[in-house]
């Protein structure tokens, strides 16, 4: 079901070797789907961005089309109405209603921890005069070596402004994900975004429509794919344009928020789903086991990755993983996740362990080891840390706290899960006094001359000879 390999550098070779690709090669099925659809061999990218044109020239008559045309589902509204959203949450079990909104508290509970500050920095009167008027939420910063005098004192800080609107895409088909609602629209709402919109492919998991009505998401689109992302981005009759699209997607939803960033946000284009556990030979291989399931069960395409410096583990491992994929209701599709990306690598000692995994920069990184802290801080590249083996990531996934939203595809060597910041934008507030402006104008005024900008000195040297 999965490969042993030994050594790490076969175990290199192994799961780099697909590492960085958005996509690959067109499978047969896809490239049959695609001629059918458009009546012409078309690549994934051509045929997302014909999708995104006529969203962009049709608004609201496109996207009505294409929901037809790919999804099968004819639209009498692109929105979902209030009765639909009261209906859906009435529908949803009241334990699962129970589970999302005791998850929520816990998301919103860790993010409310990640709110940025604006923040002041200066000294004297004018400094005391401007922090009476804002409000707590700002950082004052005495500036203690600055002179005494009022006229030479600079202030200097920064404003945090939240994102007006922000879209959540969340994914539908065979697994339906409420919970990638909570994890990316409630950091939005931490963060103080004052209008957040969903889409999600028709037809609707009720349980979506009931994350939605928990976090009081009012507007949710019946819209997936590359027309939702351009309806997002670019506005149609029904859908207003947002400042930044989240969340994860397939395919076509992935490559359509690449083409589209520049004219919106976007948090991060985010490939299949992985897991590598580190483990040694304290680690349960019943546990193991499970978590690499858990893991595959989310698409063909899904990694499962374990890095053992014991042989007895890996053993015991893909034995367990034989006898518990039985009961499992997707084991089709973790078979052959398992088997097409899956691997059981052993290496020599947990050093080489942390190479390999800091090397793969996996999304998520699960230490089931007998001292996990030890090796917290050898961590370079990872999406989120599991810590010893109680820390599962399927805990993760939902009520955990941090968001589920991580880079993938080796993104996490530059890249953060979503977080507050993700729905916040920055922007520098300047003052300096006359006295200030001249002992800096000369050095930036010759600064401006090397770069041969001479208006730029012209405007500092007219304040310098305003004496």
């Amino acid at each position: 079901m999965v490969e042993i390999i030994t050594g790490i550098r076969a175990g290199r070779a192994k799961i780099l070797q697909r590492r960085g690709r958005l996509t690959e090669t067109v499978p047969p099925t896809l490239a049959d789907r695609l001629q059918k659809t458009f009546g012409e061999p078309l690549t994934p990218e051509q045929a997302v961005a014909r999708i995104i044109a006529d969203v962009r020239a049709r608004g609201d008559a496109a996207l009505r089309d294409w929901t037809r045309q790919l999804d099968g589902v004819a639209l009498s509204s692109i929105a979902v109405t209030p009765d639909e959203m009261d209906a859906a949450y009435a529908e949803t079990p009241s334990a699962v209603r129970d589970a999302l909104a005791r998850a929520a508290a816990r998301i919103r509970a860790f993010h409310e921890k990640q709110k940025p500050k604006s923040w002041l920095s200066g000294r004297g009167e004018t400094f005391a005069r401007v922090r009476s008027q804002f409000n707590e939420d700002v950082r004052f910063m005495e500036d203690r070596n600055a002179e005494d005098d009022l006229n030479a004192s600079p202030l200097l800080g920064q404003r945090i402004i939240p994102l007006a609107r922000v879209g959540v895409y969340v994914p539908g088909g065979t697994a339906p994900l409420p919970s990638s609602l909570l994890m990316s629209a409630i950091p939005a709402q931490v963060a103080g975004v004052r209008e957040i919109v969903v889409a999600t492919p028709p037809t609707i998991a009720p349980a979506i429509l009931a994350a939605a009505k928990i976090v009081g998401v009012t507007r949710v689109y019946a819209l997936g794919g590359a027309q939702s992302i351009a309806a997002l981005a670019f506005g149609a009759e029904s859908v207003a344009r947002v400042d930044k699209i989240v969340g994860a997607g397939g395919l076509f939803t992935t490559i359509a928020k690449r083409q589209v960033f520049g004219a919106v946000g976007i948090d991060g284009l985010y490939g299949p789903t992985e897991t590598l556990l580190i483990a040694d030979d304290s680690a349960h291989p019943a546990w193991c086991a499970a978590d690499l399931l858990a893991q595959a069960e989310h698409d063909i395409l899904a990694t499962s990755i374990l890095v053992t410096t014991s042989r007895l583990l890996a053993d015991q491992v893909a034995q367990n993983l034989e006898s518990q994929i039985s009961n499992l209701s997707r084991r089709a599709i973790i078979a052959q996740s398992l088997a097409s990306q899956g691997a059981i690598i052993i290496v020599e000692n947990l050093d080489e362990a942390m190479e390999l995994g800091n090397a793969f920069a996996p999304e998520h990184l699960c230490l089931l080891v007998r001292e996990p802290w030890n090796w917290v801080g050898k961590v370079e590249n990872a999406g989120g840390v599991f810590v010893g083996e109680w820390t599962n990531e399927a805990l993760g996934d939902y009520v955990i706290g941090p968001s589920h939203v991580m880079p993938t595809a080796g993104t996490a060597r530059f890249s953060s899960p979503l977080n507050v910041n993700d729905f916040v934008k920055i922007t520098s507030v300047f003052s300096v006094s006359a006295r200030e402006a001249r002992q800096l104008g000369e050095t930036a005024a010759t600064l401006a001359e090397a770069e041969g900008l001479t208006a730029h000195a012209n405007a500092i040297r007219q304040r310098m000879r305003n004496e």
